[in-house]
C-alpha cells in the first residue's frame, strides 16, 4: 500500500467519524485514516471544560453558517458547526438523551429498515460503554425552584436516567460530562492521540473539496488540502447536514439540475441530496431575576420540560423547553426588547417539527459555504408556529408557580404587553433561535421514495464504495437532542462496515 492510500478514508472527525475511525482500527490490518478540517481538541483549554461552550460559538473553531433569508421566520439565526476534532460533541452542551423508542419506530415505519428501537438498542450500549454520563447535581437552587415550579404546574418529576420511553414532566439533564470535561466523540473514543494504534491516522487541519469517483461509479478517494488521498476499501462521509451534501453536491452526486445550474457534470442524479432538512426551531421567554443566578453551575442549560400540546396525537411529547441560567437575549435584545444583568430563561422549541428545508450549493468553490435555507415555520398546517405559541405559553404558566415567584422581577419578553396568539406568534418567529440541531439532508430510506439518498447500511445510492454517517441520515427529527443519537450511528457505521451491523 502506497503513502496516501488507505483502506477507509473517513471525511469528518466530528461525533460519529471519531467513533467509526476508533472502532475499524480495532482490526489492525486495516489502514484507517480520519480527516478532520480543523484543529485537534486534545488539552486545549477552549474546548474541554463544558460550561464554556458557549464562548466557542463564532469562533475560529466555528464555521458559523449564516441561513438564506426566511419568510416567516428569523433570518439572523447563525448556525455553528464545529471545525475541530469531536466535532459538535467538542461545542455543544453536552445534554446526553438516547433516542425514545418511539422515534425509532417511527424510522423504522419511515423506510429505515432495520432502525427500529430493538435494533439500535445495542448500539447505544455501545456508546454507553464508552461514554462517560452523569446527571446534573441537584444543587443549584434556582434550578430546583424551577423544578418545583413544574410540579406545582402539573408535571412530574422525571429522571432521565431511563429515557427510551420517557413522557411529560421536567428534570434534570444528564450530560456526557465528567469532572466538568466534556466527553466528546473524540475525548471518549480517540484520547490521548499519542496512544492511538499505528493504522490509525488523524489527519487534523484537512479539508476535503471532492469525492473522487472512477469510472464505474465507485469511490476510490477523495481531493483535499493534501493532496489527493486513496481508499481502498471506502470512504464514509460524516461531515454533518450541510457539508455532507454540499461534498455530495462537489462531487456530481444530487439532484440533476441543480448539479447542471452549477455547471457541475452529474455522475449520479439523487434527487434527495440536500432536501428534507430539520432542526428543533426555538423560541425563548426571558425573565429578570431579583438576584443574581448562584452556584453551582455545570454548562448554563440544566433542567428540560417535556410536554404534550395536544397538537400532535403522537403519545411522545411534542414540546421541549431547555432552562437557561442566563437571560438569553441573543435575539431579543437586537429586536427592542430590554435584558437585565441578572436572569432566566426558558426555550421552548418543537420537538418534531414539520418544516422543512434545503442544502444548496452556492457556489462550486469548495471554500464557499452552501445556502442553507431552513424555511422555518412554512409547514402547511402551520403546527411549529401553533407548538411554539403553546410552548409560550406553558413557560408563561412555570413562572407563574409560587415556586418562582420570588425569583422574579419582570418578564422581559416578549412582555406582558403580548398576549393573543397573533401576538405570540409574531413575536417567537421574528426572534427564534435554533437549537443547533440539523439533520435529513440525506435520509436513509427505502427503495421507493425517491428523495432517500441513503440505503439501510448507510450506503449512497448508485455509488460504491460510499457511505454517509452523521445526522445528515436521519429519516425524521428525534424527539430530544439528538447528539447521543449520532453516536449511536457511528457504532452502527462500523458494524455495518464490518458486515456485523
Amino acid at each position: 500500500m502506497t503513502a496516501n492510500t488507505y483502506d477507509y478514508l473517513i471525511i469528518g472527525g466530528g461525533t460519529a467519524g471519531a467513533v467509526i475511525a476508533a472502532r475499524l482500527a480495532e482490526d489492525p490490518s486495516l489502514r484507517v485514516a480520519l480527516l478532520e478540517a480543523g484543529p485537534s481538541d486534545e488539552r486545549d483549554a477552549r474546548v474541554l471544560p463544558v460550561r464554556s461552550w458557549m464562548a466557542l460559538l463564532g469562533t475560529e473553531l466555528d464555521f458559523d453558517y449564516i441561513i438564506e433569508p426566511q419568510a416567516r421566520g428569523n433570518s439572523a439565526i447563525r448556525h455553528s458547526r464545529a471545525r475541530v476534532l469531536g466535532g459538535c460533541s467538542s461545542h455543544n452542551s453536552c445534554i446526553a438523551f438516547r433516542a425514545p423508542d418511539g422515534d425509532l419506530q417511527r424510522w423504522q415505519a419511515e423506510g429505515a429498515a432495520g432502525w427500529g428501537a430493538a435494533d439500535c438498542a445495542p448500539f447505544f450500549e455501545r456508546v454507553f460503554e464508552r461514554v462517560h454520563l452523569e446527571g446534573i447535581p441537584d444543587a443549584n437552587r434556582l434550578n430546583r425552584a424551577l423544578l418545583e415550579a413544574g410540579v406545582q404546574a402539573g408535571l412530574p418529576r422525571l429522571s432521565f436516567a431511563n429515557d427510551a420511553s420517557f413522557g411529560e414532566g421536567v428534570g434534570l439533564f444528564r450530560v456526557n460530562v465528567k469532572a466538568g470535561i466534556r466527553q466528546s466523540s473524540s475525548v471518549a473514543y480517540l484520547h490521548p492521540l499519542h496512544s492511538l494504534p499505528p493504522n490509525l491516522h488523524v489527519l487534523t487541519d484537512t479539508t476535503v473539496t471532492r469525492i473522487l469517483l472512477d469510472d464505474d461509479n465507485r469511490a476510490i478517494g477523495v481531493e483535499s488540502s493534501r493532496g489527493i488521498l486513496r481508499a481502498e476499501r471506502e470512504v464514509i462521509l460524516c461531515a454533518g447536514a450541510f457539508d455532507s451534501p454540499k461534498l455530495l453536491l462537489l462531487s456530481g452526486i444530487g439532484p440533476a439540475a441543480h448539479l447542471a445550474e452549477m455547471d457541475i457534470p452529474v455522475r449520479v442524479d439523487l434527487p434527495g441530496v440536500g432536501e428534507h432538512l430539520l432542526d428543533h426551531p426555538e423560541g425563548v421567554v426571558v425573565w429578570e431575576s431579583s438576584r443574581p443566578i448562584p452556584d453551582p453551575i455545570v454548562q448554563l442549560w440544566e433542567v428540560g420540560l417535556f410536554a404534550r400540546t395536544g397538537i400532535d396525537p403522537d403519545p411522545l411529547p411534542d414540546l421541549m423547553c431547555h432552562f437557561g441560567l442566563m437571560p438569553f437575549t441573543w435575539h431579543t435584545e437586537p429586536a427592542g426588547y430590554p435584558t437585565a444583568e441578572w436572569g432566566f430563561s426558558l426555550t421552548p422549541n418543537v420537538c418534531r417539527a414539520r418544516s422543512e428545508g434545503t442544502v444548496r450549493l452556492a457556489s462550486v468553490d469548495p471554500t464557499a459555504p452552501p445556502r442553507i435555507d431552513f424555511r422555518y415555520f412554512t409547514d402547511p398546517d402551520n403546527y411549529d408556529e401553533r407548538v411554539m405559541v403553546e410552548g409560550v405559553k406553558a413557560a408563561r404558566r412555570i413562572a407563574a408557580q409560587p415556586a418562582l415567584e420570588e425569583w422574579i422581577v419582570r418578564e422581559l419578553a416578549p412582555g406582558q404587553s403580548v398576549q393573543s396568539d397573533a401576538e405570540i406568534s409574531a413575536y417567537v418567529r421574528a426572534t427564534a433561535n435554533t437549537v443547533y440541531h440539523p439533520a435529513g439532508t440525506c435520509k436513509i430510506g427505502a427503495d421507493s421514495d425517491s428523495l432517500a439518498v441513503v440505503d439501510s447500511a448507510l450506503r449512497v445510492r448508485g455509488v460504491a464504495g460510499l457511505r454517509v454517517a452523521d445526522a445528515s441520515v436521519f429519516p425524521s427529527m428525534t424527539t430530544v437532542n439528538p447528539s447521543m443519537t449520532v453516536f449511536m450511528i457511528g457504532e452502527r457505521c462500523a458494524a455495518l462496515v464490518r458486515g456485523e451491523g
